[in-house]
């Protein structure tokens, strides 16, 4: 800063003075303090500013990967609501709640003015210092009943249900599921969820729900939904809808199906979940459950704005829920109509 006030041939404080508030100080000296931060590459110590300030301005945010692009349109709405007053500071946790922990020890560490958590399945420890951090935490991609603090998503449960009702409404009664497993490592607790929501459906309508897989390991990819067709295709040859915890597995699904010259929809009819773009662009369009991943990093922007600056007293609802629909595409289609007769068939 001293090197920037003898350049400028100012002060140290009007540099200070610039650089904290610009308004205060005349449009000619704040251009020649710009000019020489310009020309020396000066970044200002924002550590050193936040030691008196007790403010980083900066928000933390845990996704459980950085490759799924529905986290990183979360990601992009919350910086773009927030703008340039905050920074984002994004760590992941590969789907590894021990992961989570340590990730928000070391962001707490650093004094966030907020913390934003995909998802609500915690350890006991990383709870405990969610509940004590004393600024907001927000859990995003689900909807916890209660949060810690705050959440912004939807429930993946009824996400699974509305699948399952798709498919049961087409006509369709021999239908199997697939996500991954859920084990102590590395656990995909939202697609946990969608899955018990889709059987809790079929178990509705009487339906069987022996065909609701668990196969591999979060996050589920293209070979993850190839896999667990071929397994499908191998282990129930009567499976007529197939219903992927992530669009990224159902188009391995439909890989798989056409490899072996099955027709989709018309041999068997795939349902995804998360709207990805490659689920628009492929041929033909796969179904599935649409969730705006860039609606629920905007809102979750637009509440902790509104948790800075509590002016009137009156605290954001705890709860903000996204909604999810189902958009059928060219993945599924009416079943045939059948012969009546019993379900489940005679053996």
């Amino acid at each position: 800063m001293r090197d920037v006030s003898r350049l400028a041939g100012v002060s140290t404080m009007t540099v200070s003075r610039v650089l904290a508030d610009p308004g205060i100080v005349s449009q000619e000296t704040r251009r020649r303090v710009l000019t020489a931060v310009e020309q020396l590459g000066y970044v200002p110590d924002l550590v050193a500013g936040s030691l008196s300030s007790r403010r980083t301005n900066f928000v933390g945010l845990i996704l459980p990967t950085l490759t799924n692009s529905n986290f990183g349109n979360s990601a992009q709405g919350l910086a773009e609501v927030l703008g340039p007053s905050y920074q984002l500071l994004i760590g992941y946790t590969l789907y590894r709640i021990a992961e989570e922990e340590r990730l928000v020890r070391a962001l707490l560490s650093r004094r966030p003015e907020a913390l934003v958590i995909a998802g609500s399945i915690h350890t006991v420890a990383t709870r405990r210092m969610l509940t004590n951090a004393a600024i907001p935490i927000v859990e995003i991609w689900e909807r916890p009943e209660p949060p810690i603090d705050r959440s912004v998503g939807f429930s993946n449960f009824e996400a699974g249900r509305a699948a399952a009702r798709h498919l049961i409404d087409l006509g369709h009664r021999r239908i199997a599921a697939v996500g991954s497993l859920v084990d102590a490592d590395a656990a995909d607790h939202r697609g946990e969820a969608r899955l018990q929501g889709f059987a809790a459906a079929l178990r509705d309508a009487g339906l069987p729900d022996d065909l609701v897989l668990r196969r591999g390991h979060a996050p589920v990819s293209y070979g993850h939904g190839a896999e667990a067709m071929a397994f499908l295709l191998e282990a129930a040859g009567d499976v007529e809808a197939v219903f992927a915890v992530s669009d990224v597995s159902a188009f391995g699904a439909i890989m798989e199906c056409r490899r072996r010259g099955i027709d989709v929809p018309g041999g068997i009819a795939v349902l995804g979940f998360g709207d990805f773009e490659i689920g628009r662009q492929c041929e033909p369009a796969i179904s599935t459950v649409r969730v705006d991943a860039k609606a629920i990093g905007e809102e979750t922007g637009r509440l902790l704005l509104e948790l800075f600056d509590r002016t009137d007293g009156t605290p954001p609802p705890i709860l903000r829920d996204v909604g999810i629909s189902v958009v059928g595409r060219g993945t599924t289609a009416l079943r045939p109509a059948r012969p009546s007769s019993p379900w489940p068939p005679s053996r």
